[in-house]
């Protein structure tokens, strides 16, 4: 593969990762995609990709997938403007892990659903160590605070000493010129 061709395919790579790492939803504490979201992504209906898994749910241990909450879909609705059709489904949608995404791809059998499981691990994989490198970073940011309140702290007590001076009496003045001290 010559090198223009290959840092095509390279960026194209990455174009769809990114596009589908912007599906990947945190609901319960989990990274995970909506079906609806799923389905596109494999080339399938949402109906058929459910109907499969319900087909195949021994293969779907409950760490693989959940049902949303009513309250929770209304969230997912909200803050995804691409999930806005879900408002008015009578169903619930279901969230899958990113084990759960991998199987439902063996469970479809469709050549592009294959494929794109591959950019979707890759996706969660990206995800993941974005979030890792947010938490050195967040740890970074604890430890200059911790240095900046111990900076406030300092700098308090420098003003404070600062203003007692300003509010010391004044020291007398001497006048101007050469005085003999009579005092002697």
């Amino acid at each position: 593969m010559t090198q223009r061709k290959k840092s095509a395919a390279d960026t194209a790579r990455q174009v769809a990762t990114e596009r589908i790492a912007k599906r990947i939803l945190v609901v319960r504490g989990h990274r995970v995609i909506i079906d609806a979201d799923l389905a596109t992504l494999y080339g399938v209906t949402t109906r058929a990709l459910n109907q499969s898994v319900r087909r195949n749910r021994e293969r779907f241990p409950d760490e693989f997938l959940f049902v949303l909450a009513e309250s929770e879909k209304l969230e997912v609705v909200t803050n995804c403007d691409h999930l806005r059709q879900l408002r008015f489904s009578r169903t619930l949608p279901t969230a899958f892990t990113e084990h759960g995404a991998i199987m439902a791809a063996t469970v479809l059998r469709s050549r592009q659903a294959v494929e794109m499981s591959v950019f979707v691990v890759r996706a969660f994989v990206e995800l993941r160590e974005i979030l890792s490198r947010n938490k050195d970073l967040a740890r970074a940011l604890v430890e200059l605070e911790r240095k900046v309140a111990r900076h406030d702290k300092e700098i308090v007590s420098l003003v404070e000493v600062v203003r007692q001076l300003a509010l010391a009496p004044p020291l007398p003045r001497r006048g101007m010129g050469f005085t003999a001290d009579l005092s002697k």
